[in-house]
């Protein structure tokens, strides 16, 4: 991890936490359109996943896709999935390229899955994997955050990115 100051930690996982819980309402009611800033969004389905084996699958499909090739040297290193221990958080580490997900616990008793199997947490995580220099640059900087806006925009949706990209802007977080 970098040694620079991650000042936008809390404002990045406050908006992650929001996006999140408009995507759960959305599937939990069937009512996919959402209105945002006097936008109306119709969200995707968001994936979820039943197994660590699943989730190396897909980030594996999301590293190989060519417009991620083409903007990201880093697609073509390999990352490795593994199971973490609590539920706390799923992390990236970025020395060994180990993305670690929680596969017990559940954040409330509506979710059928474990909270980290998703697909919003796990091209968080990817966009930590994507960055070509971590020493010299915050974890959850501009940086990191244009990256995950772009990933969630190429693979969930414009409709998800724009969700994504308003309310990190609600929550204070800079998007380079």
């Amino acid at each position: 991890m970098s040694a620079i100051r991650d000042s936008q930690r809390s404002r990045v996982y406050d908006a992650e936490q929001l996006v999140r819980a408009v995507f759960d309402r959305a599937a939990e009611f069937g009512h996919r359109t959402v209105e945002v800033h006097g936008s109306r969004l119709t969200l995707p389905v968001e994936r979820k996943f039943a197994s660590v084996e699943s989730v190396q699958k897909y980030c594996d499909r999301v590293l190989t896709l060519n417009w991620v090739a083409v903007n990201w040297q880093r697609a073509d290193v390999p990352i490795r999935v593994r199971a973490r221990a609590g539920a706390a958080a799923a992390h990236y580490e970025p020395g060994s390229g180990v993305l670690a997900v929680p596969v017990h616990g559940k954040r409330s008793p509506h979710e059928g899955s474990p909270w980290a199997l998703r697909e919003l947490v796990l091209l968080h995580e990817l966009a930590h994997h994507l960055e070509p220099r971590p020493e010299t640059v915050a974890a959850h900087g501009p940086e990191f955050c244009g990256r995950y806006v772009e990933l969630v925009e190429g693979v969930l949706s414009p409709e998800a990115a724009f969700l994504l990209r308003i309310t990190l802007h609600d929550c204070g977080a800079r998007v380079g």
